[in-house]
């Protein structure tokens, strides 16, 4: 049969038929040619060219919940075998069209010759259009188990120097199993980490902007990604440089000589008091404490106040407060208290007493018992679900996001469905029952045999490490004690690791890996040295949290000021200076308290309560002044629940919310002493700007202060106000109009 006679039987065979036909006659007329032509593979040639024209991207075909307009098609390529079936044998086979391959629907479309919701995605005079047009014409071959299969891809460069406005071409190759190597550059998806510092074309061309620092491109092909590393210098002098005082000083300032920008200078003594004190324990040095560290003049009395800071209570407050949030510490129901208060206790006295943290998170994930008896069994109480909780732990505690790999591999990482129930499988025999309280479940390990079924292949996976394996583990054994022996391990890669680079961006606002809980190889850090020495000093510490918190708030690093120089304006990723950053809700409520001279009442909670010591999310509901600022309702274990950016209600809360006049009003409070003092206005300014910023005022800030002070003050009808009064109200408007500068709402 010639192709001529197929083309008569249009119109009297189903189209699946002649499909069917198509696929003898392309054969048959293969095997008479004189030079076979190789069959394009449907996996190494064809799945590639749907990634990169983005058809088979999660906003197209490959959209949740059956892709687009009927046609699905695996997330990225993935399963290519899945996506072969969908694109031949559905749809009564009309997407393709071996007899006249031009005239196939899936090229028409793409081309935009007949209308396509997707717009033109494929050129038809490109080298992508003729492999496709010739796999059509070949009959739509499938791959086989004897295809070559892909190993690896690579870019050259691997790293390199990019000038301000400079240009780097980057080429791309695959390395496949049988030893064939494939040029992949036109093929591959690039995908910068920071389009702020560089933008990268679709054919892998990379052009830098004009901010300084480190930079990467990730390029991304058939699951395989590779990662190009670039530095962008300022190229300005560094000629003077901090003392270094710690290793964090010596690879900071290392890498700004490197690029060619030189660092601010050491802050003085008042903005690193209540920088670190606030970053520490979460309220601002007090009046006394803020005189007596300015006229010390002991040279190590920095390091004197870190060490003071981190034996008081106010360290353990302020840090339970931030892990009890991310570890989902919920008040969903009155009976939710006991273990709210039980659980809070616990994280807080092992701050305070220096628990390791290794034995810290092995206590919780290991958790056995009830509430009562040992409160890390709350954690299993709001987080229920062995999926929830591997993704918990994994975000937390590895800085890895598993979320992906439920569904279909991880885009951006190498991990698998099968890596996704084998981390699972850790939690497979978390037993409950209940208990006498109520709402309260006894934590037991169910002995059998630990696994967890991949929903997709149907098969149960026992548990696997990250790219690691913990051996067999007998039935007898919870595998919880497993997982959290590898998570310490000297050889996991993750868990120090996760935990420095997030209190790395507690201090300077930014993680030398951002998100600070995004770990992977296609998201490198900024500065990969400083990262691993504060994996390695943690580690070796004996995963000693004060120890980590000591050596990075006691380096010059830390305590640059964070007025920029005339070249450093622009870094946003080296620590050129400090980056200031906005109080926390719970922080600036307990400033305005401490400056005010006001508290804050809290429902089952002693008098004196401060807002970071609060054990849960409920107290949201019945302070305005948390919720405007963006208090977590603790619902995530990513920190990016918590708002710090500003907005008109909190602008307008300032202004005029009842509970911010009646603080400024309190009676005893600040500014009611102040005015009934007998003392030198000069004096009680000094006081105020002491206790807001830890320093004195400026000659023209006390001037000011002074003037408003001595105004008369009249009614509404004109009408002088009673001395008293006006003396009362003038320092609240003073101790108001502190509170509401970028001084006082930012920590810097």
């Amino acid at each position: 049969m010639t192709t001529r006679d197929f083309i008569r039987l249009q119109h009297v065979l189903p189209r699946i038929v002649i499909g069917l036909l198509a696929v003898l006659i392309v054969k048959v007329e293969l095997l008479h040619a004189s030079e076979p032509e190789s069959l394009v593979s449907f996996t190494n040639d064809v799945v590639p060219v749907l990634t990169k024209a983005g058809c088979n991207a999660g906003v197209c075909h490959a959209k949740a919940g059956g892709g687009q307009n009927g046609f699905q098609l695996s997330l990225l390529g993935f399963e290519p075998q899945e996506d072969y079936e969908h694109l031949v044998l559905e749809g009564r086979g009309r997407r393709l069209f071996p007899a006249d391959p031009d005239r196939s629907l899936l090229l028409l479309k793409a081309t935009g010759q007949v209308p396509h919701g997707g717009g033109v995605r494929i050129d038809p005079e490109s080298e992508s259009y003729s492999l496709l047009s010739r796999w059509i014409q070949q009959g739509t071959p499938n791959s086989s188990e004897g295809d070559r299969e892909l190993v690896s891809i690579a870019v050259e460069p691997a790293r390199g120097l990019l000038k301000p406005h400079g240009e780097q071409q980057l080429k791309s190759t695959a390395y496949y199993s049988d030893g064939t190597v494939r040029d992949i550059t036109s093929l591959a998806l690039y995908e910068c980490n920071d389009a702020a510092m560089a933008e990268v074309t679709s054919t892998g061309l990379v052009t830098a902007t004009d901010i300084p620092g480190k930079v990467a491109v990730m390029l991304r092909y058939q699951g395989k990604v590779a990662v190009y590393n670039a530095s962008v210098p300022l190229g300005a002098s560094v000629e003077t440089l901090p003392a270094a005082r710690n290793f964090v000083d010596n690879l900071v300032f290392a890498n700004l000589k490197e690029l060619g920008i030189p660092p601010s200078p050491v802050c003085d003594d008042a903005t690193f008091l209540r920088r670190v004190s606030l970053d520490i324990g979460g309220r601002l040095p007090t009046e006394s404490e803020a005189r007596e560290f300015l006229a010390n003049s002991d040279p190590d009395k920095r390091d004197q106040v870190i060490t003071t800071l981190l034996r008081s209570p106010d360290y353990a407050d302020y840090f339970a407060n931030k892990w009890t949030t991310l570890l989902k510490n919920r008040r969903d129901d009155a009976s939710d208290i006991t273990s709210n208060f039980a659980f809070h206790s616990w994280i807080r006295d092992s701050l305070l007493a220096n628990k390791p943290y290794d034995q810290l998170v092995r206590e919780l994930l290991a958790a056995t018992g009830t509430v009562i008896a040992n409160p890390p069994v709350a954690w299993y109480k709001r987080v229920k679900e062995p999926k929830e909780q591997i993704e918990d732990v994994a975000q937390l505690f590895l800085g890895v996001r598993m979320q992906c790999a439920q569904c279909h591999h991880h885009p951006f990482e190498r991990w698998s469905q099968d890596d996704y129930y084998g981390l699972a499988a850790f939690f497979s025999q978390v037993g409950r029952k209940p208990t006498d309280t109520r709402g309260e479940d006894l934590i037991f390990h169910q002995r059998g045999v630990a696994g967890a079924k991949n929903v997709k292949t149907g098969l149960t996976v026992t548990p696997i490490a990250l790219g690691d394996s913990v051996g067999e583990i007998p039935p007898d054994e919870d595998p919880r004690l497993r997982l959290a022996d590898w998570m310490s391990g000297e050889s996991n890669p993750f868990f120090a690791k996760a935990l420095v680079n997030r209190y790395w961006k507690h201090f300077f606002k930014r993680g030398l890996i951002e998100p600070e809980d995004d770990i992977r190889d296609t998201n490198p850090p900024t500065n990969p040295e400083l990262l691993a020495a504060l994996e390695n000093h943690f580690r070796n510490s004996g995963f000693d949290l004060k120890e980590l918190v000591r050596v990075i708030t006691s380096s010059h690093a830390y305590q640059l000021s964070a007025t920029p120089n005339e070249h450093n304006l622009a870094d946003r990723q080296n620590y050129s200076r400090y980056y200031p950053k906005r109080l926390q809700a719970e922080v600036l409520l307990d400033a305005f308290d401490q400056l005010c001279g006001s508290t804050t009442s809290f429902a089952n909670l002693p008098a004196g309560t401060r807002a970071v010591a609060l054990p849960d999310n409920s107290y949201n509901n019945s302070s305005p002044f948390l919720r405007v600022f963006g208090r977590p309702d603790n619902s995530s274990v990513c920190e990016c629940e918590r708002v710090q950016s500003a907005s008109l209600a909190q602008s307008l809360h300032l202004l005029n919310a009842a509970d911010v006049k009646a603080k400024l009003a309190t009676s005893g409070g600040r500014a009611d002493r102040l005015a009934r003092e007998e003392k030198p206005d000069a004096e009680k300014i000094s006081e105020l700007y002491m206790a807001a910023f830890a320093r004195e005022p400026r000659a023209d800030e006390l001037q000011t202060a002074i003037e408003y002070l001595a105004e008369e003050r009249i009614d509404a009808e004109g009408n002088p106000i009673d001395k008293a009064r006006a003396a009362s109200e003038n320092f609240q408007d003073l101790v108001w109009a502190l509170t509401s500068t970028k001084e006082f709402l930012f920590n810097h």
